[in-house]
């Protein structure tokens, strides 16, 4: 999977903060760690072989990053992101991701990087095909983990291949795309699926064909549509909460009425 950071480094190069670090932001960027999520880091620390001082460590940065929330009573958690945030973030996804496409496709995509990007996008087309086989309407939690990390790996591989230094250290530091697949989903059908795929393919065959402007106006709709689902199911989340919050109210008051 294509990522953000800097090229693989073999795991014993790595420092324990390092490790640590790769571990939580890819457990959130994978949804293994949903927002409100507590990060424990006995548990952590037990995972990756360590003491807990380079998991603390590595909390501190992703706080820093706006991935993690650090507080008094429930130590650190997954951020929660509200309806501002994620519109703010798909903005400049928007804007980073859509300038990209443009310099790829004047530049052309070399044969190996077609080769990952065909590939990531024929993961999506797979899973389509098993939800069909399987009966079921809608992906399952770990159908949903494959398809964000194919997701993610073909929307990063179209800024990695800007070559562009300065744009994958601004991306890398806000963390944009993680942010953004870390959201949590809901399971998607065969119908979306569907027309992701064949959105990523005119996206690729327009890169390809070195055809700038519909890559742009492609990739634009495309990124314009994902942020309309995140923002449905945020609404529908919040609906849920206080729907909770008010039941939870009524409860309560129903309790001290019966006390006296």
């Amino acid at each position: 999977m294509a990522k953000l950071q800097k090229p693989a480094l073999r795991k014993e190069s790595l420092s324990a903060r390092e490790r640590a670090y790769r571990h939580i932001q890819e457990q959130i960027a994978q949804g293994v760690l949903g927002a409100g999520m507590p990060l424990s880091e006995l548990l952590l620390a037990k995972e990756l072989g360590s003491s807990r001082t380079p998991i603390r460590e590595a909390i501190g940065q992703l706080a820093a990053e706006g991935l993690v929330e650090q507080t008094r009573n429930r130590g650190a958690v997954v951020r929660q992101m509200t309806r501002n945030d994620i519109t703010d973030l798909y903005e400049v996804r928007e804007a980073l991701e859509v300038f990209a496409a443009s310099k790829v496709a004047m530049r052309g995509v070399p044969v190996d990087d077609l080769a990952r990007l065909q590939e990531a996008n024929a993961g999506i087309l797979e899973l389509r095909d098993e939800l069909i086989a399987s009966g079921q309407t809608t992906l399952d939690d770990e159908r949903i983990e494959r398809f964000v990390r194919l997701d993610l790996s073909f929307h990063a591989l179209i800024v990695l291949l800007t070559l562009n230094a300065r744009m994958r250290k601004i991306i890398n530091e806000t963390r944009v795309l993680i942010q953004i697949f870390a959201m949590r989903r809901r399971g998607h059908d065969a119908a979306m699926l569907d027309r992701i795929w064949r959105q990523h393919t005119a996206v690729t065959e327009a890169l390809v064909n070195r055809r700038p402007e519909e890559a742009r106006q492609i990739l634009s709709e495309h990124i314009q549509n994902s942020l309309r689902e995140r923002l449905e199911e945020f609404d529908a989340w919040d609906r849920q909460n206080a729907m909770a919050a008010d039941m939870a109210g009524m409860t309560g008051r129903g309790k001290l009425l019966s006390l006296r």
